[in-house]
């Protein structure tokens, strides 16, 4: 499975963004899909979850402003950003797995394939 993330950039303070990651390889509608975020010195974490029941999990600090979501036709998952601010920052990581319920996806070990990253930078 191969999963590439595209939809990095710049942009402004309480901008949107939406990034995505497309998947190939694999069945698409039975992978459970999440993105993390690494930001310069600081520790992988997770942001968003959805599983392939279409559930979906969130960390706290985005709750109220990421959306994820799936499109298995187009073996596709998003996340859709408002509210941007600096501490959003990151390298955005997009991963698979085919096994795991909802509990379990903001453990980054859970994911058997990873995608390369893509940046953005959100300027104050």
């Amino acid at each position: 499975v191969q999963l590439q993330a595209s939809g990095g950039g710049l942009v402004q303070t309480g901008g949107s963004l939406r990034v995505s990651c497309t998947a190939s390889g694999g069945t698409f509608r039975t992978f459970n899909m999440a993105w993390f975020r690494q930001a310069p010195a600081k520790e992988r974490e997770f942001v968003a979850a959805i599983h392939r029941s279409g559930g979906t999990s969130y960390a706290d600090s985005v709750k109220t402003r990421f959306t994820i979501s799936r499109d298995n036709r187009r073996s596709m998952a998003s996340l859709q950003m408002n509210s941007l601010n600096p501490e959003d920052t990151a390298i955005y990581y997009c991963a698979a797995s085919p096994t795991g319920v909802l509990s379990s996806l903001a453990l980054s070990h859970s994911y058997a394939y990873w995608g390369q990253g893509t940046k953005f930078t959100v300027s104050s």
